[in-house]
């Protein structure tokens, strides 16, 4: 059953609760997904550890309840 946005959204605030989160469905079917989340939790790592850092918000989803996700993450300014 595929993730809604919300739900996604929802457990990246969980763990970062001040992260700006842009969703986009890719392909229509709440599958597919494009995740651009900006939080300053991502202060000082690289973008391979921002990555992961969402990927364990999601709680081991990735490649099972969400089939596919690009990510894009961001440092918060100010």
């Amino acid at each position: 059953m595929p993730m809604a946005a919300h739900e996604i959204e929802a457990l990246i605030k969980a763990k970062f609760p001040d992260a700006q989160v842009q969703l986009t469905d890719l392909a229509g079917d709440n599958d597919h997904w494009e995740a651009q989340v900006v939080t300053s939790a991502f202060a000082g790592k690289s973008r391979v550890q921002q990555h992961q850092m969402v990927y364990e918000a999601l709680g081991g989803r990735m490649g099972g309840v969400l089939h596919a996700l690009k990510l894009t993450t961001a440092v918060a300014k100010g």
